[in-house]
């Protein structure tokens, strides 16, 4: 089923939190919303659960309009940031709660809640108490628990959020596993750019309050659509005003995408830059370059097989820079 927000406002106070947001969401897609702390996608995602009510705007999925449906009745499965087991119920307990409450017959109960604890690598912990298990098996059991009654749609609010680097990186990866398996939708709350696009299909980027681009993630990281979505997204390179004025792109907003430059012993072709400063970041390195041709410095990544020597500070390279690593940021989507 798809869902339809339309127009959507909340206010509190003299705040708006989410400021006329439409979007839609096709059956079976995870679209992640992605945005600073503070910027309203949690009081989306809470509009769309049900848990607050609009201003203004509505949300329907296919024909129905749910804008002012209890949260109980819209069949919508949530997991919450901090989980909110129940302590006194053992791990079946917890992922057959909805299913009590919707009166299934134990033996249907035993059996479902048997085939969600093997899909989110839990099989034969039911007997568990909550308190034994550790923030990423409390992870998953909360997302067994919201699809257990087959939900309508999947909402999930920061779900990795209390988890270290670690184990963070490992269970999005099983996240986007499972989610690709579910024929209903989901929608997934994150401020982390890494982990909305190994999850979802989509993207939407939010800003104090209103959605600013959405799309697939390798086309929000290709073409950015301003200064702000492009630093948010990750990319080092992004030049205005007077800083852009000696850049091969005319623009009064420019993204050099480094990523698709190379260093290389200096010659014709390409650019000269000198290494100010030179970072291990974890395999990898982190330099800082400057550029005097184009009156900037710029951050330059990559790994030890990619540097024709040793990149101490003083030391100079050339830049190779294709046409295709600059972005005109003044016309972006």
């Amino acid at each position: 089923m798809n869902l339809r927000l339309t127009g959507l406002v909340k206010r509190y106070g003299p705040v708006t939190a989410v400021g006329g947001v439409s979007l839609e969401l096709e059956e079976g897609t995870t679209l992640a919303l992605l945005g600073p702390s503070g910027c309203g996608k949690s009081t989306l995602l809470r509009l769309v659960a049900g848990l607050e009510v609009p201003d203004a705007g509505s949300v329907r999925l296919e024909d129905q309009d749910l804008t002012q449906t209890p949260p109980a009745k819209r069949g919508f499965g949530m997991v919450f940031q901090d989980y909110a087991l129940f302590p006194h119920l053992d791990v079946a307990g917890n992922v057959g709660f909805g299913l009590v409450e919707a009166r299934v017959a134990p033996a249907e109960r035993s059996a479902r809640v048997a085939d969600l604890l093997e899909l989110v690598g839990l099989a034969g912990m039911g007997r568990r108490r909550v308190h034994q298990l550790s923030g990423g098996q409390q992870q998953r059991v909360a997302l067994a628990r919201a699809l257990a009654p087959s939900p309508r749609l999947l909402l999930l609010d920061e779900p990795l959020s209390n988890l270290d680097a670690n184990l963070r990186e490992s269970l999005k990866l099983e996240l986007r596993g499972i989610l690709q398996g579910l024929r209903t939708g989901a929608i997934y709350v994150t401020h982390d750019q890494g982990e909305a696009f190994t999850v979802s299909d989509r993207v939407a980027l939010m800003r104090e309050g209103v959605i600013v681009q959405t799309g697939a993630g390798e086309e929000l990281l290709d073409q950015p659509g301003d200064p702000w979505a492009a630093r948010f997204l990750g990319h080092d390179n992004v030049f205005e005003g007077e800083s852009a004025a000696l850049l091969p792109v005319a623009s009064r907003a420019v993204l050099l995408r480094a990523d698709l430059t190379r260093l290389l012993e200096t010659g014709e072709g390409t650019t000269p830059v000198t290494v100010l400063a030179a970072a291990r970041d974890g395999l990898a390195w982190r330099l800082t370059l400057d550029a005097p041709a184009w009156n900037v410095q710029l951050t330059w990544r990559g790994f030890d097989r990619e540097l024709p020597s040793h990149p101490a500070p003083g030391s100079t390279f050339g830049l190779l820079v294709p046409g295709d690593a600059w972005r005109d940021l003044e016309r972006s989507p």
